[in-house]
């Protein structure tokens, strides 16, 4: 079956929003050719690490299934993230079983995490979703206001040795795991979301250190990985690393990932750093990303959905790249499709 450019330009992004509706955009990103949706948190949700009483009371396995449905009939196939992290952000709280406290989780055993994260998946699944936005990969060493309390562990090694029990749990269980945030942001010297000036400043060999995780990620064949919103001086100090062609392809080339490549958030202050959101998609995508995370503000998933199939006709990305970018996209929907009982 062969596709617009119009409608690849759609299936690569991944609308994130907070609330369980389909916004009139959201509708008719999905209409056109969109196939994944994004069931975030509030930035005061997001700040304090946990959901909402107001939200905990609320939402139920059966509001989750609605607006998956919902999607998916749109769609025809979809990709239904959450942010599920280990020792972080939980984004189905009460709704699935809880992972260990962050003090408990470097004493459990793979096998204890493979089987508690297959269990969760499964009840996830069950919901309709499909991805989760999990493991955190970063190995923090100094400060990072960005990830506090989202990590668990300084230890590479163990990091790597659990988060890879998780990919293999989760992905039993019917959900994609998505290892983040390439290539590591062990400290940054702010929140990418609202300092522009924020980077990971240290040197080449201090990031290379941080690598075991993502190594291990890629090992366990985990199916998405998140490139970060900010700059990494050691590989490009001009183009966050989202937009860096030299950090996607280290992911690509060096490191042998040829699962799909998610940039993190378009529209964070440290990856825009003064430039427009529409120009980060297309920055990201030339670079080597696939799947592009956008928050559903406005008309901001028509406009970049028609800026990035603008750039695609006048040669500014190449028609094929996107296509093959929309295409993996499509595959990895199709091979977590919801399974009907």
């Amino acid at each position: 079956m062969s596709f617009t450019p119009a409608e690849d330009a759609h299936a690569v992004i991944l609308p994130a929003f907070d609330g369980m509706m389909l916004s009139d955009p959201a509708k008719r990103f999905l209409d056109r050719g969109g196939i994944s949706i994004l069931l975030g948190e509030s930035r005061e949700e997001y700040l304090a690490r946990e959901m909402s009483d107001t939200r905990r009371g609320s939402e139920t396995a059966e509001s989750f299934l609605r607006i998956t449905d919902d999607a998916r009939g749109r769609s025809g196939m979809l990709l239904a993230a959450v942010d599920q992290e280990m020792g972080g952000i939980c984004r189905l709280h009460d709704l699935v079983p809880q992972f260990p406290a962050p003090s408990e989780l470097p004493f459990a055993s793979e096998e204890q995490i493979s089987e508690l994260s297959m269990f969760i998946a499964t009840q996830a699944a069950g919901m309709g979703i499909n991805v989760f936005l999990s493991p955190i990969l970063d190995v923090l060493t100094g400060s990072n206001k960005w990830l506090e309390r989202r990590t668990w562990s300084k230890d590479p090694l163990l990091i790597a040795r659990l988060s890879a029990a998780y990919i293999r749990g989760v992905q039993s269980g019917r959900v994609a795991a998505t290892g983040k945030h390439f290539p590591g942001y062990s400290t940054t010297t702010g929140d990418p979301a609202v300092d522009a000036t924020a980077i990971n400043p240290l040197a080449l060999s201090d990031v290379k250190a941080g690598l075991a995780p993502f190594r291990a990620a890629i090992a366990a064949e985990v199916e998405l990985i998140m490139v970060g919103p900010a700059i990494v001086t050691a590989y490009d100090q001009a183009k966050a690393a989202l937009r860096s062609k030299a950090v996607v392809r280290m992911l690509k080339e060096t490191l042998g990932f040829d699962g799909v490549v998610m940039a993190d958030d378009l529209d964070s202050m440290a990856t825009m750093r003064g430039d427009s959101v529409a120009a980060v998609a297309i920055d990201a995508l030339n670079a080597g990303c696939d799947f592009l995370l956008l928050a559903d503000i406005g008309t901001q998933l028509d406009e970049i959905a028609d800026a990035i199939e603008t750039a695609t006709r006048s040669g500014t990305i190449s028609a094929e790249a996107l296509a093959k970018s929309a295409n993996k996209v499509r595959h990895l929907s199709r091979k977590y499709e919801m399974r009907k009982v």
